[in-house]
């Protein structure tokens, strides 16, 4: 098995490989990573590692018969030693092999996987590690066309904890937006971290991005420069990379050279309250559940409640989700006491072989509340949570608004609090896990769906507000409107932003992005696209997940 850091790189890089194939035509506006793998089995598989194992040996496959996982956890190929930088743990690790890795992968999955049943029984002495658990999952597909589970990954364990322990994961602090992923491909800067190399080199929401390390984005279209991107994009920390930019208003690119670092990220930013003739509104970007998260929700709740805010617009447009506990938090710090008390704010159901109780936590199955209470990620357990008790909230969405957030908006209509969503049709992620690692690798295989206290959860294609001109995800009120780069985020005179006030004002909305709304690229030089994009990030940015002590 290849250490950490390079199985970081791999993973990273192969999220953002353009197509080079599209360079003669043809393709779409698909975000980078978005790359359909062949059909399990379609694929001729690597030579065997070492021989088949005999019947006798507890390594040994027999079709069909599945040994305990915990028969083979932490029996790793490269056993670690010492403990973790992160939480101090000692590494379990035990001398064992890749076949030992393979078979924990495979007895896992059969235990836990929801769909275990649809995943091919493969011999786990023929294949290396990563190879192995690609392949430990459904290749069925939905009736919509797309991958039934597109959420199969895995990472290094360090960088995994580094990130939703506290925050922190390689970068400038600057997300990329991919608006166009071939030639000529349309990448730009959806936000920045405050105290970034991104944020001291000047690049703010908007900008364009036409040259990375001297290689065009828009026409790269050999391996060498591909890769030359790639780096670019998604640097280890310590890497320098020079940048060609061309800022929202200037017709002339300008050169930026950034060194990546390890970027704490802000989860929760731009809090304020906007005044109108109707009462205070207030506004905040959540970009993270993650464990930092909940002490700054909270601290900016109880901003907006000392201001007596009337209603509250939610921008959740580049939140992939996290921790369904800050979720739950979150709901409840919207809707208050008197909706949610009692009520259901998500149910998970696992496969058929644990119809009553928690295979992980081995607890039986009981319903995630709204919890009235900080659940101690940042904020001392079992603190009381400030409430705005509203009736109804405004939701800022686009297709890179996954899972735990839309944990959120589902949860809260569960409970009939009316959600209006304003921009695009959310990524469609009512599944989670509970990540598993297992000799130095974090595995994210989906276990559990979720549903609300109407018992509803069936959004596999996401939500889209009512007026979206395609027949795409499940309808909820609201406008379609496109995303913005002309303007920062908080801005009123944002679109998605512009559009939620003037909605709460006149109950109209906007002509539907895509169909002529072109006031969002007006500035010279703007972006001028709505196609649909996605926002660069790796996968565990877009998850829903449970821990196992509650």
């Amino acid at each position: 098995m290849s250490n950490g850091r390079t199985q970081g790189t791999a993973t990273l890089a192969a999220l953002v490989m353009f197509t080079l194939a599209a360079c003669g035509g043809g393709g779409g506006d698909d975000p980078v990573g978005m790359v359909t793998p062949p059909p399990l089995g379609s694929a001729t598989p690597p030579p065997a590692l070492g021989g088949t194992p005999s019947g006798s040996n507890p390594n040994g496959y027999t079709a069909g018969v599945y040994q305990p996982s915990a028969s083979f956890k932490n029996q790793c190929a490269s056993p670690r030693s010492g403990s973790s930088a992160v939480t101090g743990i000692a590494f379990p690790d035990t001398a064992g092999s890749v076949i030992a890795e393979n078979n924990f992968l495979r007895s896992w999955t059969n235990e836990l996987y929801l769909w275990y049943g649809e995943v091919p029984d493969l011999n786990p002495a023929s294949y290396t590690t990563p190879d192995y658990f690609d392949l430990l999952k459904t290749d069925l597909r939905t009736e919509s066309g797309a991958q039934k589970d597109r959420f199969h990954f895995s990472m290094p364990t360090a960088e995994w904890e580094a990130f939703i322990e506290e925050g922190t994961s390689a970068g400038y602090g600057a997300q990329f937006f991919i608006l166009k992923s071939e030639p000529p491909r349309a990448i730009v800067v959806a936000l920045t971290e405050p105290n970034s190399p991104a944020a001291s080199a000047g690049l703010q929401r908007g900008d364009k991005i036409m040259f990375i390390d001297d290689v065009s984005v828009l026409y790269a279209d050999t391996q060498a420069q591909i890769d030359t991107l790639n780096a670019g994009l998604l640097p280890a920390a310590g890497e320098s990379h020079t940048f060609s930019v061309i800022s929202t208003g200037s017709s002339f690119p300008h050169s930026v050279t950034m060194t990546a670092a390890n970027i704490t990220s802000t989860p929760v930013q731009n809090v304020k309250t906007i005044p109108t003739a109707t009462g205070n509104v207030g506004y905040l970007l959540f970009n993270d559940h993650i464990a930092t998260s909940e002490s700054q929700l909270i601290a900016a709740i109880a901003s907006l409640k000392s201001q007596a805010v009337v209603d509250l617009v939610l921008d959740l447009r580049y939140n992939g989700g996290g921790l369904l506990d800050i979720a739950s938090e979150m709901a409840y710090m919207i809707a208050g006491d008197s909706r949610t008390s009692g009520q259901t704010f998500d149910r998970v159901a696992f496969n058929d072989k644990h119809p009553t109780t928690d295979p992980v936590t081995r607890q039986a199955l009981a319903p995630t509340p709204f919890y009235k209470t900080a659940q101690g990620y940042s904020t001392a357990d079992g603190t009381p949570l400030p409430t705005l008790d509203l009736p109804k909230v405004y939701v800022l969405t686009t297709g890179s608004t996954c899972s735990a957030s839309e944990a959120i908006i589902n949860g809260l209509r569960g409970v009939d609090v009316q959600v209006i969503q304003i921009g695009d049709t959310t990524c469609g992620k009512p599944y989670g896990f509970y990540p598993e690692a297992n000799c130095g690798t974090t595995y994210f295989s989906v276990q559990f769906q979720g549903v609300n206290a109407k018992d509803f959860g069936d959004y596999p294609d996401g939500f889209s507000p009512q007026n979206t001109t395609l027949d795409a995800g499940e309808k909820i009120e609201g406008c379609s409107v496109a995303d913005d780069f002309t303007h920062e985020l908080g801005n009123t005179g944002e679109l998605m932003l512009a559009a939620a006030l003037d909605y709460r004002f006149s109950g109209s909305c906007p002509a539907p992005a895509g169909l002529g709304n072109s006031s969002a690229f007006s500035k010279p030089n703007a972006v001028a696209t709505v196609a649909k994009g996605r926002l660069l990030r790796p996968e565990w940015r877009e998850n829903r997940m449970m821990r196992t002590v509650q």
